[in-house]
């Protein structure tokens, strides 16, 4: 019975390049973000990110799965720069990106459905979201709850097509007896974030997800260590989110943080799903901070 082990890590936040605000985004939401960075940059720190993503490398997992927020600002210098983050994490096939908020912080000069990151998203370049990656006995779908949004607001959306498209996908695989994963930036779980930040149709795809189930969701976003669920067609759906993979320990926010999962399709109830928790303990050093086995 083989195990599928699945690195999950979110919201690196990773430090704008030079260049990253010109000024024909001084009067646009890029503007108000950039006074949002100069006054939490702290809280996220290259050192952390680096010491997480070799944490990563050195466990050698089958894939890589990183839910969001990768950017600040969603400008094209941001995307460049992550592109070559990512391809730091490992080849384009094990490793899905899942988009955030400020990946899609406003249109104005952000790559159109997210073009640099193409080979991250999904196997199939020419592909809409919801993205499948088939590997082995385990199904990685990949949503894309990241769109513009207002002043002031992080909400984020699938919208009417990606939920029917979704659907299909869960259907399909399901039939073929896969072990699903869905990833999406926005939590799912009711409650997770106030509204201002929630994903504005989450009542469409729970659900969608009580009718056609999954067997694990993983998010970003909240910025904490969460173990939610919601109800699916023959019980209820683990739901896991992690920290920021780039905030030091003793701040405002919890400590970096990422999952190795432990996947094996087919184990008897309980036993399908194992998690081993990593992240930053003092300094930048990573260290084990505990494992446990969830139902699935």
């Amino acid at each position: 019975m083989s195990t599928f082990r699945l690195a999950h890590l979110s919201d690196p936040h990773l430090a704008p390049p030079p260049g990253a605000l010109r000024g024909g985004d001084l009067f646009s939401k890029r503007l108000l973000s950039r006074f949002a960075w100069r006054r939490k940059r702290h809280r996220h720190n290259p050192e952390i990110l680096e010491a997480i993503a070799a944490d990563v490398r050195a466990a050698a997992p089958d894939h890589v799965a990183v839910t969001g927020d990768l950017t600040n600002f969603a400008t094209p210098e941001e995307f460049a720069a992550a592109a070559d983050w990512l391809e730091s994490l490992g080849a384009p096939a094990d490793v899905t990106v899942s988009p955030g908020n400020h990946d899609a912080l406003t249109a104005r000069r952000a790559p159109e459905r997210f073009a640099p990151w193409s080979p991250w998203l999904g196997d199939s370049l020419d592909a809409d979201f919801p993205h499948v990656r088939v590997r082995g006995r385990v199904a990685i779908v990949n949503a894309c709850s990241a769109v513009p949004t207002a002043l002031h607001l992080a909400q984020g959306s699938l919208g009417a097509e990606q939920l029917a498209r979704l659907a299909e996908v869960l259907a399909a695989t399901r039939a073929q007896g896969l072990f699903r994963v869905l990833l999406v930036h926005h939590p799912v779980a009711a409650g997770t974030v106030s509204g201002r930040k929630a994903l504005v149709d989450a009542d469409l795809l729970r659900a969608l997800l009580r009718e056609q189930g999954a067997e694990l969701v993983l998010h970003g976003h909240a910025h904490e260590a969460l173990l939610n669920r919601v109800a699916g067609p023959a019980g209820s759906i683990p739901v896991l989110g992690v920290p920021s993979a780039s905030t030091p320990a003793g701040g405002h926010d919890p400590a970096a943080r990422w999952n190795l999962i432990h996947i094996t399709p087919g184990a008897p109830a309980g036993q399908q799903l194992r998690v081993e928790a990593r992240g930053v303990a003092q300094g930048a050093r990573i260290e084990a901070l505990g494992a446990y086995t969830i139902a699935a």
